[in-house]
């Protein structure tokens, strides 16, 4: 009796910890599609609300690390409850860099707002972070439902994010070839190009968590990176 009080009080536990993690990844989601809706509209006034919106997110990993080393310390979860406290631990770590980089977006879009627009950019970034932030609902759908299918199919359309990123890097290399006026667009549009790319990775990283939740194991197949720009220090990357 006294054991089956204790599951339930985990559970309990746990279930808190896990809406935690669902609001904070609707946050995240919200963070990602208004930061790249405020670089094509050039809305400064939606950037800002994502800079100060990412304060939320913070707080909330705050709190489910804190909730996280409470549910160790007084349940003391072995097996895959343990995996699936250090899992949510994970994962908010995960959310949290999404906000910066999201945060770090509407930051560029205040800039870009001031000089002339690259033909096209600002909308092929906003399709590549939509990409992303389908990935990020997928992801966390998979780890609601414990569905490693849809984790490795999240993990998988990663590459896709990358081939976007490198055709958008080629776009930016042939404008300021053309024009060395757009140089400086092009600095801060591949500068949020490589944040969303990088945003893709960490969402592959809450899928390959949610895999780890469920089977025990980190996937050991290396992902082919499709980003071919990595040693391209004219761009900075």
């Amino acid at each position: 009796m006294q054991d089956h009080h204790i599951a339930s009080a985990f559970d309990r536990d746990l279930e808190g910890v896990i809406a935690m993690i669902m609001k904070m990844g609707g946050l995240v989601e919200a963070a990602i599609l208004d930061s790249a809706t405020s670089l094509v509209e050039r809305d400064i006034e939606l950037a800002t609300k994502v800079r100060t919106g990412d304060k939320a997110i913070d707080a909330l990993e705050e709190r489910v690390n804190e909730e996280a080393a409470r549910i160790i310390a007084l349940r003391a979860p072995m097996g895959q409850d343990l995996r699936t406290v250090l899992s949510v631990m994970k994962i908010s770590g995960n959310l949290e860099r999404l906000g910066d980089y999201a945060k770090n977006l509407a930051k560029r879009t205040t800039i870009l707002a001031e000089i002339p627009q690259i033909d096209g950019s600002s909308t092929a970034i906003r399709r590549m972070a939509r990409e992303v932030e389908k990935m990020l609902r997928d992801a966390l759908d998979s780890y609601v439902q414990q569905d490693v299918e849809l984790a490795a199919d999240v993990r998988a359309r990663d590459s896709e994010v990358d081939q976007m990123y490198n055709a958008l890097f080629r776009e930016f290399i042939t404008h300021m070839m053309e024009d060395p006026r757009h140089i400086t667009a092009c600095m801060h549009l591949h500068f949020i190009a490589k944040n969303i790319e990088r945003m893709g990775d960490h969402v592959t990283s809450i899928a390959e968590q949610v895999i780890y939740l469920v089977t025990g194991e980190i996937p050991e197949e290396g992902r082919q990176k499709m980003d071919r720009t990595s040693y391209a220090p004219e761009l900075g990357a």
